[in-house]
Formats: structure tokens, sequence, C-alpha cells
């Protein structure tokens, strides 16, 4: 006779957050939000897939960051603003 319990299943809405972005050399990035997974990949599909798998395919729980993402396994993620151009400044200017 067992009298050990089965060990319980991981609760789906426990599931981590998982940022996509690009970092400062253009690598594809993925980052938990806990800062226990992640890594770099060759292109959006594989960044994707790879936090679709780690998170249990839930597409909602994947956020793409417009701006820079440098993966950090050791402290909280650094999510920065892209850097502004000429270009860009000129059309706030313009705007305003």
């Amino acid at each position: 006779m067992n009298t050990q319990e089965p060990p319980s299943p991981r609760p789906q809405s426990k599931s981590p957050l998982f940022f996509i972005g690009k970092n400062s050399r253009g690598n594809w990035v993925v980052q938990d939000q806990h800062h226990l997974s992640g890594g770099l990949f060759i292109d959006r599909a594989a960044a994707l897939r790879f936090a679709l798998f780690e998170n249990g395919n839930r597409p909602q729980a994947v956020i793409m960051v417009p701006g820079v993402l440098e993966l950090d396994l050791t402290t909280s993620a650094r999510i920065t603003q892209q850097p502004q151009t000429s270009a860009d400044a000129s059309h706030q200017r313009q705007a305003a």
C-alpha cells in the first residue's frame, strides 16, 4: 500500500509572464518575469516557441517589448526605451 500522495500539478494561473524583445546587439531575447528562465534566440519565431513551451502554451502570458530587452537571469530585467533618432526628434518638434 502506497501512502505517499502524488505531487500536485502547478496551477496554470501561476505561470509566469514571458517578455520577448531585442537586446542592444539585435539578438532576440526571452526573459520570464521571475528571472528564472530565458535565453538568446536566432529569430522571433524561435523566441516565441520557447516562451510558449515554457509557460504552458499561453499566448496571453507573452509580452512583446518595444524597447531594448537585455537578458538578465540574476536581477530584475531592464527594459529601456529605444534610442531616439534625429528623424524621431524632428517629428516630435513638428507635432508640438
